[in-house]
């Protein structure tokens, strides 16, 4: 259970890393948006994460709405 905390703890700052990386990259909304769902998709992948399509968007969203203040 405790490997699940730190997978998840690293799950997080891994989206966030990469969230605010693409999402202060100048590129369109629509592009980076897909950019960002494409690599959490493929981490989860990489490290046997099971996630619909849905779940990684839906993952997206909430990060991109985050306030980074």
């Amino acid at each position: 259970m405790k490997a699940l905390g730190y997978i998840g703890a690293f799950l997080g700052g891994a989206v966030a890393g990469a969230a605010l990386g693409v999402l202060l990259a100048p590129e369109a909304g629509e592009n980076t948006r897909n950019k960002l769902t494409d690599a959490v998709k493929d981490f989860c992948d990489k490290h046997d994460i099971k996630l619909s399509r849905k779940q990684v968007e839906e993952l997206v969203d909430e990060v991109q709405d985050a306030d980074i203040a």
